[in-house]
């Protein structure tokens, strides 16, 4: 525990407020009581609830159920009301990150005792979340409109958002007014449904779209600690990095994004294929490709997980074959049906080019285009375009490498490898696309040293930064002043929570190195462990899954 005089008084003030009959319920306890943690969460997620009715994102159609509400409207209308919700949503954000920390100190030891108290704390700070305003991101009102787009008959790869009238009053972000949905086939088929049931009422429209984010969830939750039980992994830390840190509760809920979806498929997928029942697997993995077509990475690797043995060439080239030719075929057969082909694969390779190319690929692209039209004075967007072709051919040849390696690991380890190699070498990368990786290593090794504090850290810094850009602010009231107070806020409250609080100062620590572990060879460091080829080919793998 970190001493100074700060964390020294916050310490007699949280003992204090732990004796008092009134907080004692929220502060304090035992160190090893995780409920005083888990209420506090529950306290964070119902702030970031009424904080973002006041400055989340709400539609502004003649259908909205919300739009005029006289409960909400001194909220966003009034800058008292927008500066107390801006003050609610970043201080029950940062309470939330500082719940999920303490959690993982407060319950004790990782083993299957704290499984279920994950699943009853994901429960409750889930729960106010589902009856917030969009915050973190307004996709999903994207989603929507491009759902009235498939509905309206038009192509949502070929015609943007702005092809119907009344568009941007339904909250979808001016960014994807001329962009192809950069979504799968299945996708667009729910967002029409969504769109058609909800019968363009954006309320409601969300709430179903959080329902299927919440199906995406409940595919986490029953898959992460099978499969980590498989592989040797702890199901209880699994489930508290991937499903409990604040950045998958708001991306996920709050924001209700499709990649709860499409990670709950790969990974129903992934424990699919590893009971061996490989038409079941290659479905549900190329429902995710449906999805967001990004999950098509992890095919290939996921693949190779029915086989015993994977030291032959010929046997994973059969695997390959048989399971691309049935993905193939119905992904060519969806677009068919739909009227749209191929479509969302040219634009999934385009996807985001109207987003500010904020990646190191895209900023290096910039420059060096920028750099090459001085000096040569070629068109600048044609060299930054190379720059992206040339990350995303590595990105392909890293991949292809390890696929076709004499010596294969884990796939679903080597399966995160590929996935993390095509982000990073993606020219655009956000937020969420952490989430993406997260279960593919959770469920192989528990982390520990530097390792965790850099997963630590990127989920705060994007966390806090997402709740600072994405406030919601009517045109009357100063913006600049809201986001002064909220950065005000989050600052304050980062350099107690990373420097000075006694309790979470080591989730922030870079002086402890890196380690690793897996049942079968306990504590390593990173270059030392070699995943165990039988942990993931074992005869044993249903008595492994029941215990």
């Amino acid at each position: 525990m970190h001493a100074n005089p700060v964390s020294r008084n916050a310490e007699r003030v949280r003992t204090a407020l732990g004796q008092w009959p009134p907080t004692a319920w929220l502060i304090g306890g035992e160190e090893a009581a995780a409920s005083h943690t888990a209420r506090q969460g529950l306290l964070a997620a119902l702030m970031i609830m009424v904080g973002s009715w006041g400055v989340g994102w709400l539609a502004m159609t003649p259908q909205s159920l919300l739009a005029l509400n006289p409960l909400l409207l001194p909220l966003r209308t009034t800058t008292a009301g927008v500066v107390v919700c801006t003050v609610l949503l970043v201080l029950g954000a940062l309470l939330l990150l500082r719940s999920w920390l303490r959690l993982s100190q407060r319950v004790g030891s990782w083993s299957p005792r704290a499984t279920p108290v994950m699943h009853r704390t994901l429960f409750m700070w889930a729960a106010p979340l589902m009856f917030s305003l969009p915050i973190f991101s307004r996709d999903v009102y994207s989603y929507l409109a491009q759902g009235r787009v498939l509905h309206a008959g038009l192509n949502p790869y070929e015609d943007g958002v702005s092809e119907l009238p009344g568009w941007f009053m339904e909250g979808a972000d001016g960014l994807w007014a001329e962009s192809p949905s950069p979504y799968g086939p299945l996708f667009l088929v729910l967002a029409q449904i969504i769109w058609f049931v909800s019968g363009g009422v954006p309320e409601i429209a969300i709430l179903l779209f959080r329902c299927l984010s919440l199906i995406g969830m409940a595919l986490m939750l029953y898959c992460i600690p099978r499969l980590a039980r498989a592989f040797g992994s702890e199901p209880s830390w699994a489930l508290w990095l991937c499903l409990l840190n604040p950045m998958t509760l708001l991306v996920f809920v709050a924001a209700a994004h499709n990649d709860s979806l499409m990670i709950g498929l790969m990974l129903a997928g992934t424990l699919a294929a590893l009971r061996r029942r490989r038409l079941l697997g290659v479905l549900l993995l190329v429902a995710a490709i449906a999805v967001k077509p990004i999950a098509l990475v992890v095919l290939p690797f996921i693949l190779l997980l029915p086989l015993k043995d994977t030291a032959s060439l010929w046997r994973r080239a059969r695997e390959w074959a048989l399971g691309g030719a049935v993905a193939v075929v119905l992904l060519v057969a969806g677009g068919a049906a739909l009227g749209i082909g191929l479509g969302w694969v040219s634009a999934a390779l385009g996807a985001g080019a109207a987003v500010l190319q904020a990646a190191p690929v895209g900023l290096l692209g910039i420059g060096i285009g920028a750099l090459v039209e001085v000096l040569s004075g070629v068109d600048a967007a044609l060299v930054t375009q190379a720059v992206y072709t040339l990350a995303r051919v590595v990105a392909g040849v890293v991949v292809a490498t390890l696929l076709l390696r004499r010596s294969v690991g884990n796939p679903v380890l080597w399966a995160a490898y590929g996935l993390t190699v095509v982000v990073l070498t993606s020219s655009i990368i956000q937020p969420w696309y952490l989430l993406w990786l997260l279960p593919f290593f959770a469920v192989v090794h528990v982390y520990r040293g530097r390792a965790l504090v850099l997963v630590t850290t990127i989920i705060t810094v994007m966390v806090l930064l997402s709740m600072v850009g994405q406030l919601s602010v009517a045109q009357w009231i100063d913006a600049a002043v809201i986001n002064g107070i909220a950065i005000s806020v989050v600052s304050v409250y980062l350099i107690y929570v990373v420097f000075l609080d006694p309790n979470t100062t080591e989730f922030f620590d870079m002086r402890r190195r890196s380690q690793r572990w897996n049942a079968e060879l306990g504590w390593k460091r990173l270059r030392e462990l070699t995943p165990p080829r039988r942990s993931w080919a074992a005869e044993d793998i249903y008595d492994k899954d029941s215990r």
